[in-house]
């Protein structure tokens, strides 16, 4: 597994101030994607047990983080290894919120419980799915790039069976 970049804080990629994590390697090659050089699986560096171990250092070491985005590429083709790195980070910070970039759909991962993308999946709290439609762009929308993406709720929708969508609480001043 490859990383094609990392931002200590980001927010950008999820609720609150995030560690952002791009691991290399995406098979869905969405017309206009604005990262096209991360489809690549051999971009950037290699993802090795040295270089996850300082991510999760700063993370650890940073009180004012909300939690860690993996996005990319997509990194539900480097399943098994995406795993490994939310379960190592967890070690060092019980209770990680995870979000997670994908261009499939909630549909197909949980469809496939005995699947390394499904075990992925399950050690998430909000899913971004769905492949970037160039058609359906709107730069309004809400850490997503078109229309067709949904924000989901990974425990609440595993539990229920059915999609359960994220949305930002509502803060009162």
């Amino acid at each position: 597994m490859n990383l094609c970049g990392y931002y200590p804080e980001s927010i950008n990629e999820g609720e609150g101030l995030r560690a952002s994590v791009f691991i290399s390697g995406c098979k869905h090659y969405c017309k206009g994607c604005f990262s096209a050089r991360t489809w690549n699986f051999n971009h950037g560096e290699p993802f090795d047990d040295k270089r996850q171990r300082e991510i999760i250092r700063e993370m650890a070491e940073n009180p004012l983080l909300d939690g860690l985005t993996l996005a990319g590429g997509d990194p539900f083709f480097s399943a098994a290894e995406a795993s490994s790195f939310i379960d190592l980070a967890r070690e060092s910070i019980p209770g990680l919120n995870v979000w997670m970039y994908t261009g499939y759909t909630f549909e197909q991962l949980a469809a496939r419980p005995e699947s390394d993308e499904y075990g992925l999946l399950r050690r998430g709290h909000v899913l971004v799915d769905g492949r970037f439609e160039q058609e359906l762009r709107d730069v309004s929308l809400l850490y997503r790039g078109s229309s067709n993406q949904r924000l989901i709720r990974i425990p609440e929708s595993l539990e229920r069976g059915e999609v359960v969508l994220w949305e930002r609480e509502k803060v009162f001043m």
